[in-house]
């Protein structure tokens, strides 16, 4: 366990005496339930599965090292500022379990409220965001409409003269923040193992195993594992996953690059958006400015992007705030983005007995790890969807009813 006394202890004695946080188990031959996945989401459901519903006979998979996926691969920003119903009070249950994460799992996952800032640059905008900070007040969140005087007294940094986006205000939601990406997954794979969950790594799923409609396992690189229920949380790499079954999934996966700078003195102390440039930046702990924007536009699982989208980032950051100009960016990255049509992810049932989903998270995959994991382990348990996540169904891109188009950009995946 940790405490302040052992951290103490052990920075005086080269950190010698810490023991691997979870176990480096053999796959058994049958589990109850198998989590194709070992990222945030994977982790997170096997977590609340061995807690909230007593099930311990539990694997997840994971062809790679544990968080090896998207869930190292993001700007680690956490906030419950959606507007649509379905979507809100989703995203409203997430946040809060943030907030009690660290106690829960008595780990640092240096959860942030630092505040986010939403920027609008046109009387249209403002309106728009006058809607949503009602709805997220209505929905139980917190949402305070900026002035133009008020953003620059959070954020006097920004170029505040632009003729081109004037900044007509901001939407400050002080409860959301970052958190410490790879720590989160750290952190809820080691409160799943001490709870009995194997967690199996450099184990690829090759094959689902499905006999008359009903899922009984699966076939990996380190031999068949038979399973009573699989649950399908590969992120950017769910339609291939799922194809192994014989699904065709309503998503595209695209590349979404991040980039990070050197590490400089503290200068922002927000997570702030740009409302003209699908622009986002917050500062990290080491120091370093973590930013990112745009898709890259075209479907891919390379995990890497392109030049012309990494100079719309920079573009669009300069144009915000010219005072990050002379910092020199260490390194960039790119994560498979899940996309569905209407930009809202997909936790159910399939058609095959004992065979779930979860995946098209679009921009929204780390905010929402504890709530998706809660979710989806409340529906493999009792088979019933967990009440904030009711819209979250494979079947309204069958039937249209239902869709949750977050942005109002239409089912056009690259857009969401």
């Amino acid at each position: 366990m940790f405490s302040g006394l052992r951290i103490f202890k052990e920075g005086l004695t080269g950190n010698t005496g810490w023991s691997p946080h979870w176990r480096d188990p053999a796959p058994k031959a049958e589990y109850d339930a198998v989590i194709i996945g070992g990222g945030g989401h994977g982790l997170s459901t096997a977590y609340y599965l061995a807690k909230n519903h007593r099930m311990t006979n539990i694997a997840v998979l994971e062809k790679g090292y544990i968080g090896s996926g998207n869930i190292g691969r993001n700007t680690t920003i956490i906030r419950a500022n959606y507007y649509l119903p379905g979507n809100s009070e989703f995203y409203s249950h997430s946040l809060k379990l943030w907030e009690g994460l660290e106690q829960e799992l008595n780990y640092n996952a240096m959860v942030s409220q630092r505040g986010v800032i939403n920027l609008f640059h046109s009387d249209g905008q403002r309106d728009a965001f006058v809607r949503r900070g009602n709805a997220m007040r209505a929905q139980g969140d917190d949402a305070e409409l900026l002035d133009p005087e008020g953003v620059r007294r959070y954020l006097p940094y920004l170029d505040f003269d632009n003729t081109r986006f004037p900044i007509y205000g901001g939407l400050l939601h002080a409860r959301g923040g970052t958190a410490r990406h790879d720590a989160v997954a750290w952190g809820y794979a080691r409160g799943a193992d001490r709870l009995g969950v194997d967690l199996i790594q450099n184990c690829e799923v090759t094959g689902i195993d499905i006999e008359s409609g009903v899922v009984r396992g699966v076939q990996t690189a380190r031999g068949p594992i038979k399973a009573k229920k699989v649950s399908i949380v590969t992120a950017g790499r769910s339609g291939q996953v799922a194809a192994l079954a014989g699904l065709r999934l309503p998503i595209e996966s695209h590349v979404l690059q991040a980039f990070v700078t050197e590490g400089l003195k503290p200068c922002i102390d927000h997570v702030v958006s740009f409302g003209m440039g699908h622009f986002y930046i917050s500062q990290s702990d080491k120091g370093g400015l973590v930013f990112g924007g745009d898709l890259d536009f075209y479907a891919s699982y390379a995990q890497r992007g392109n030049l012309p989208m990494a100079e719309h980032v920079m573009e669009a950051g300069m144009t915000l705030m010219p005072m990050i100009g002379k910092a020199k960016v260490l390194r960039s990255w790119g994560g498979i983005m899940d996309m569905t049509p209407d930009g809202s992810p997909i936790i159910d049932k399939t058609d095959t007995y004992g065979l779930f989903l979860d995946c098209g998270w679009c921009y929204g995959g780390f905010k929402a790890v504890p709530a998706s994991g809660y979710a989806l382990a409340h529906l493999m348990a009792t088979g019933v969807p967990h009440e904030t996540a009711r819209g979250f169904r494979l079947d309204r891109f069958r039937d249209g009813h239902g869709l949750m188009d977050e942005e109002g950009t239409g089912a056009q995946h690259n857009l969401h």
